[in-house]
């Protein structure tokens, strides 16, 4: 089964704790505090294999978590940082933040690599808190929470030539005889309904991939039948085959369904009408094939356009012109370039950004809910939880660091008096008027 779609989670391993420790050694009194940091979670990194052609793995395991951090040690060691979590997916694969819905990266080469959702940092140790007014802190830091997030995997065939055409004029056949591909082939229309790959040896020494696409349809550009599935996969070609069926053996125009299938391209994606296009004229073992190739051949010249076209004839029955095609296909691809110029694509995972690291927004705002008072900040939340709440000390040293913020002055405008329930992210506090917070 061919997949090329996935919705997966991701979650990067949270921080190891910081311990609270002090150094016992004989001769040493007071030997102060020895608590050391925890370790980094592990970040989930997606990498390319070249070995993968679908996005299968995917449709049985959907979340993707990585290991925490070692807690710190004593004597102030650091607990040890977890091992990365690597994920395999095929090239030519899209990754897509679902809640955003931009691209994260678009990763076309093996061994690439992009992080898709970062491990938390280490808390710290009780040894990183002392200071000359506190010399041994009785309190330490819990771990930072890895990033989490779905994202969507979007898979484009990566081909150098792709056979496009409407269904049932020949790509498949031709597909079976020039490599040694197996798609399934039958005498009634959508007989492939996945992207098939085939290495085609042109017999000079050249090779190059050819993927039998999915037949499309008129209004395949607005999704008529799965028209966005099959498009997709065009994208990634860099050169057509487009195949006509040139004796018309269903009653249709050879040249009619030629401009109809260039204008799906077209209006799903510009770039696509200047992509290099040969011409494949199909059965031309059949009756009448000569006769509609040559007003192939005036309709073409009278029609509208500057790209000139090359015309193979070819019959996938008796293998006239197979050869002619090939070798005209190779010569073609020695002329483009490696990878199609797409637009919307952007291959954002070769690039590394180096910025100034941003201010953490400290900004808060408070609401009133029924009895009770709700801080809204993401910088407090994140915040609180890497709080050891079952210390006197690191609540305490919460307490202070809210009233430097102030949170404290904001919440007695808002109208908060001795004993009103205060509600920060998961967690509740009551709050004293001049006084700490106090943990419920």
């Amino acid at each position: 089964m061919f997949v090329d779609k996935a919705r997966i989670f991701v979650k990067g391993g949270n921080g190891g704790d910081g311990i609270v420790s002090y150094r016992r050694e004989k001769y040493v009194p007071e030997g102060g505090p020895a608590g050391g940091d925890g370790g980094k979670g592990a970040d989930v990194i997606f990498r390319v294999d070249e070995g993968l052609r679908t996005l299968m793995d995917f449709r049985y395991q959907r979340h993707f978590k990585g290991q925490r951090g070692e807690r710190g040690k004593v004597k102030s060691m650091h607990g040890a940082n977890a091992e990365q979590m690597i994920v395999r997916i095929p090239p030519g694969t899209i990754i897509i933040d679902e809640e955003s819905e931009e691209i994260v990266a678009d990763m076309t080469r093996n061994g690439q690599e992009v992080v898709v959702a970062r491990g938390g940092r280490g808390g710290r140790g009780n040894a990183r808190f002392a200071t000359a007014s506190n010399p041994a802190p009785g309190f330490s830091e819990n771990g930072e929470e890895g990033q989490e997030r779905w994202i969507i995997l979007e898979l484009k065939v990566m081909a150098d030539v792709g056979l496009v055409g409407f269904p049932s004029v020949g790509k498949s056949t031709l597909l079976s005889i020039v490599s040694a591909a197996t798609p399934k082939i039958g005498a009634y229309h959508f007989t492939t309904i996945t992207p098939n790959l085939g290495v085609v040896d042109v017999g000079d020494g050249r090779s190059f991939v050819m993927a039998d696409l999915p037949g499309l349809i008129e209004g395949a550009h607005e999704g008529v039948g799965l028209g966005h599935d099959f498009l997709r996969h065009v994208e990634r070609t860099r050169v057509i085959l487009h195949v006509v069926d040139m004796s018309g053996s269903e009653g249709r125009d050879p040249f009619e369904d030629w401009v109809k299938i260039n204008d799906e391209l077209r209006l799903y994606n510009p770039i696509l009408a200047q992509r290099p296009q040969i011409i494949v004229a199909n059965k031309m073992d059949m009756p009448e094939a000569e006769e509609q190739l040559a007003l192939f051949r005036e309709q073409l010249a009278e029609f509208d356009t500057d790209i000139e076209y090359d015309i193979m004839p070819m019959s996938s029955l008796t293998k006239l012109g197979v050869k002619e095609l090939l070798y005209r296909a190779a010569d073609l691809l020695e002329t483009v370039p490696e990878m199609p110029m797409i637009e919307e694509v952007k291959d954002v995972a070769e690039r590394k950004v180096y910025t100034l690291k941003k201010q953490e927004d400290q900004s808060f705002k408070i609401r009133r809910e029924n009895e009770s008072y709700v801080v809204e900040s993401e910088a407090i939340e994140k915040f609180i939880k890497r709080v050891n709440l079952n210390s006197y000390d690191a609540v305490m040293r919460f307490a202070r660091t809210m009233r430097k913020m102030g949170l404290d002055d904001a919440l007695r405008k808002a109208g908060a008096k001795d004993g009103d329930l205060i509600l920060i992210g998961d967690f509740s506090f009551e709050f004293f008027e001049g006084s700490d917070y106090l943990y419920e």
